[in-house]
């Protein structure tokens, strides 16, 4: 299994290998109001993961869901992407949506998938003439909560919720987003915005992620993260795997379905 994060020199000098597969997830739009400084600059020989609409389940309710396995698969065998491929992901905010992307492969049982620290676009042509690859899913449930495991963890605590979403978006001071969503938050979660990771558009050292994950001294609870629809809770997600041992899942639904059902 490779590291969860890779250097722009790591990637340089993994360029020749037959087996690498560099995806630009990077996003149309986002509701956290970034603004890209690459404009249309991609890595040279990069596919696009288009994690709207072919790697989102187009029957949910809700934005930004994890597809069915049989989607996953038959989408990365189209961007040439096989089981023995070692993956690389990046955006083009640097670190955004590679994460839920990272996640997404993890879930799927592939796990030869890292993210590119703080991205490097340098070109502006995909590749071209892509082979089908031969990716087949093998479904991770533990990486994974829906809504029921959140409710009954009301009364269990047997998991801790971390909700990525800002301060304000978290405390309820400020509208939601998304039209007719209520604000607020999911009760007993503990908020770490995905901003707090993060250090010019990369994940921050080791011993700077101690102190932002400090009050998390139970290794022994499970961690489940949640933002708005899945996406920056993935941030947070990882950047717990750099230091932190606990067994972790994503919320997939988010307080977009939390919102959404409870009052």
């Amino acid at each position: 299994m490779n590291f969860p994060i890779i250097g722009a020199k790591q990637l340089k000098d993994k360029l020749e290998n037959q087996n690498l597969i560099i995806l630009d997830c990077s996003p149309k739009s986002n509701k956290a109001g970034l603004n890209s400084n690459y404009g249309n600059e991609k890595i040279e020989g990069a596919r696009y993961f288009d994690l709207k609409n072919d790697f989102s389940d187009p029957g949910s309710n809700y934005p930004n869901t994890l597809p069915t396995s049989e989607q996953f698969s038959e989408n990365c065998r189209k961007l040439g992407i096989s089981n023995s491929s070692e993956i690389i992901v990046y955006d083009n905010l640097g670190v955004y949506t590679s994460p839920r992307v990272w996640w997404m492969f993890n879930v799927m049982g592939h796990n030869d998938v890292s993210v590119l620290n703080g991205g490097l676009p340098t070109k502006t042509n995909y590749a071209s003439n892509i082979e089908l690859g031969n990716f087949t899913s093998n479904f991770r449930k533990e990486m994974i909560s829906d809504f029921d495991f959140i409710k009954k963890n009301l009364i269990k605590k047997n998991a801790l919720i971390i909700d990525a979403r800002n301060q304000d978006r978290f405390n309820g001071v400020i509208a939601e987003p998304r039209e007719g969503l209520r604000s607020g938050n999911i009760p007993n979660s503990i908020n770490i915005p995905f901003q707090d990771v993060l250090e010019n558009g990369k994940f921050k050292e080791k011993n700077q992620l101690r102190l932002v994950f400090k009050d998390i001294d139970n290794e022994s609870k499970k961690l489940v993260f949640s933002c708005g629809s899945g996406v920056t809770a993935c941030i947070v997600y990882l950047a717990s795997e750099l230091i932190l041992n606990n067994k972790k899942s994503l919320y997939d639904g988010s307080w977009t379905e939390w919102g959404s059902l409870v009052n």
